[in-house]
């Protein structure tokens, strides 16, 4: 028997239900998304046994390494067009059998034809595991917790990258490159199994926007392939570039400006994930409570001194600069992602998301081929940094028009009105 006393107990328990469900799926969604960036960037530590064992060049691993970038702007936009076509869930546990798949059939690889295979059929399922995770994030979460649970999942992965590595090297030591590689195929398998027993949709999360943001969902459109605030975000890809290139050129850089060996480079790469963590959270937290147009804009424009500080020959300069490139230009990212939730519902989201990995995989092969030719072409990297400070300067400017074009949107759907 219940009174009037208990009511306010009860509803409170009704309000918290719908949060505690979306949590629990969140918390799928990060554990996938783990599983999948362990073995992404982790695996690099095994690179030499790997070498050494199939009897590879190093351009030849040059192209194993590199398959990333091509899988990654063939992949993206079909794979957010197969989550929006089979569902978020079934594209993710799919993205992440075949990953575990790829990994296995490396494992036992003999010969660098058949390693080539079976990396590239491991970027396949992680590519449509990687848009699917951030897919099934922008739909499970509240429009008002979006940017937050956005930048949760970037500082999650960034983590997952830092202890990739160790996690790998560890079974390595005693089972071989090839006992490292199993291990991440059984990691996927895991985030797989977790993602299947946690996650489930909620029809009340749907992609609108509040508070802060009621202006960024004026521009929606039916579909994203008709959305231009969409097809303007591809060009953002270039905010992310630097981080992308500079995390590959850091090795080559502090060896031949400052004379220092591989171990120190790994520091100041895992340094600027680290920084990366921290950046997520907060960045994330901030762009829910204020215009995540703004906010982006207030990061782009910290980004192009941070691009140009990166040529300083003072080793504290450079390590600040690279960390900051780095952690800059993930945490944009994560919250394009956020935006593409916001300006499209749940049936187009998947496909927006695979547009934004489209413009990540075209710049993410072009920055390291630029910084590597410029390298060559002029025999040091000042050219290679001015060309990330350029890109910096260009994402800076597609904000602006991007933030313009949708407060003209909310004029024009206000006047209509």
């Amino acid at each position: 028997m219940y009174t009037d006393a208990d009511k306010p107990a009860m509803l409170s328990q009704l309000q918290d239900k719908p949060r505690t469900r979306w949590s629990i799926s969140a918390a799928g969604v990060i554990a996938a998304m783990m599983a999948i960036q362990m073995a992404s960037l982790g695996f690099s530590p095994l690179l030499p046994a790997m070498t050494k064992d199939l009897g590879a060049s190093y351009s030849q691993m040059g192209l194993f390494t590199g398959m990333y970038g091509i899988v990654a702007l063939l992949v993206s936009l079909p794979a957010g067009m197969l989550a929006a076509r089979i569902g978020e869930k079934s594209a993710l546990l799919a993205g992440l059998a075949v990953t575990a798949i790829g990994l296995v059939s490396l494992g036992n690889s003999f010969n660098y034809g058949l390693a080539l295979v079976s990396r590239t059929l491991w970027l396949l399922g992680y590519r449509v595991a990687f848009i699917a995770v951030f897919t099934s994030m922008a739909i499970v979460t509240p429009a008002q917790y979006r940017s937050r649970t956005m930048g949760v999942l970037g500082a999650l992965a960034a983590f997952a990258s830092v202890i990739g590595a160790p996690f790998g090297t560890r079974l390595a030591s005693s089972l071989g490159w090839r006992g490292g590689i199993f291990g991440y195929a059984a990691i996927s398998l895991v985030g797989g199994l977790l993602f299947f027993l946690l996650y489930r949709r909620q029809e009340s999360t749907g992609a609108q926007a509040a508070g802060p943001h009621a202006h960024s969902a004026s521009a929606v459109t039916a579909s994203a392939m008709r959305n231009p605030v969409i097809w303007g975000m591809i060009l953002l890809g270039l905010i992310n570039m630097g981080g992308f290139s500079v995390t590959f050129f850091v090795p080559y850089a502090v060896k031949s400006v400052f004379g220092l060996d591989a171990a120190e480079a790994a520091k100041i790469i895992s340094a600027s994930y680290l920084v990366s963590m921290a950046l997520n959270l907060g960045f994330g937290w901030l762009c829910d409570r204020y215009s995540r147009w703004n906010m982006m804009i207030l990061l782009a424009l910290l980004l192009v001194p941070a691009s140009l500080a990166v040529m300083s020959t003072d080793l504290l300069v450079f390590r600040t600069a690279v960390a900051l490139i780095v952690s800059f230009g993930h945490a944009a990212t994560n919250q394009l992602y956020a935006i593409s939730g916001t300006l499209l519902s749940k049936e187009e989201v998947g496909k927006g998301i695979g547009m934004m990995g489209l413009g990540s995989g075209i710049f993410g092969y072009i920055g390291p081929q630029m910084l590597g030719y410029l390298r060559d072409s002029t025999g040091g990297f000042t050219a290679g940094w001015i060309f990330v400070a350029a890109a910096a300067v260009l994402s800076l400017i597609d904000l602006l028009i991007l933030r313009a074009y949708s407060r003209k949107a909310d004029i024009q759907r206000a006047t209509s009105s």
